[in-house]
């Protein structure tokens, strides 16, 4: 989604299941990239409205906001140097640690916020990998509706027909709970035209979870790329039951041995080179400058 926090904990954060379900809908509709890591959205647009409507004469509402990043992290901003990139983004150690702390009533306090993590928390990656690899901790995530934020943290820097390689050894079901599991499977990750069919056309299915339907758009490449699932729980039919490719979980990771990679550009006589990420809840990876 867009950046976080700010007036949406308000309206979102404690709207309920119904406005949570709803932001995302609108987030997915209007389209993943030009949602992500963009503090000026339609979404923000409608939460900014509701403050001035509706808050700022009512109560004296105060922000803290804070910018948070791997703690050897550095200025990210755009290089076409690829050990700098390396360098800079290499989150071994996956610790993190405070890089700004704002304080303030209006949505200028949002927006200095916002500056600092576009450079703290977006990897620029050029060229856009045609092959990324990414690791999902298996005692974090144990389904796609978690572990799918490797495609939609990383779809920005994707190259066209790319291939995109999960490695997900804990995730063992598609949906946090039986309903939405049942819908997954159901209607699969499709992109955003199918899926708003399958909307048209089975509301009493999807009209009161339009959180799923935002799932389902989130998960997908639009076919613009592939992704290869690699599961520890699930099977080859149920993988690609829902639109993915299928890889088996060990051989992959004879493959690529991910103790061994390191953040960043990886290459090597049998896999050519390729991109690796340890952890996609940690960043946001893009071929192109964020403006």
């Amino acid at each position: 989604m867009g950046m976080a926090n700010f007036n949406k904990n308000l309206f979102v954060g404690t709207g309920g299941v119904e406005a949570i379900n709803l932001s995302h809908f609108i987030g997915a509709v209007y389209g993943m990239e030009n949602m992500m890591g963009r503090a000026d959205n339609p979404l923000r647009a409608i939460l900014n409205h509701c403050s001035t409507k509706y808050l700022q004469d009512e109560l004296d509402l105060w922000y803290i906001l804070t910018v948070i990043g791997p703690n050897n992290s550095t200025d990210t901003t755009t290089t076409t140097d690829t050990t700098t990139t390396e360098t800079n983004n290499d989150s071994t150690t996956n610790s993190l640690q405070v890089k700004g702390l704002y304080i303030g009533n209006d949505i200028e306090c949002y927006n200095e916020a916002c500056r600092l993590s576009s450079k703290v928390n977006f990897t620029r990656i050029f060229p856009a990998p045609t092959k990324m690899v990414v690791y999902l901790d298996e005692h974090e995530f144990h389904s796609t509706w978690l572990g799918n934020k490797a495609i939609y943290r990383t779809r920005m820097a994707m190259a066209d027909h790319g291939e995109l390689i999960i490695l997900a050894p804990g995730v063992n079901r598609f949906g946090e709970d039986h309903e939405v599991d049942d819908l997954i499977r159901q209607f699969g990750y499709s992109g955003t035209e199918r899926t708003m069919k399958a909307l048209k056309d089975h509301p009493e299915l999807l009209q009161n979870n339009l959180g799923a339907v935002a799932h389902l758009i989130h998960g997908s490449t639009e076919g613009r790329f592939s992704v290869t699932y690699c599961p520890g729980h699930l099977t080859k039919k149920e993988i690609e039951s829902v639109g993915f490719n299928y890889a088996d979980l060990e051989d992959t990771k004879t493959l690529y041995q991910f103790d061994k990679l390191k953040d960043g550009w990886n290459e090597d006589e049998l896999n050519g080179k390729f991109y690796y990420i340890s952890n996609p809840a940690l960043g946001l990876w893009s071929s192109t400058d964020m403006e």
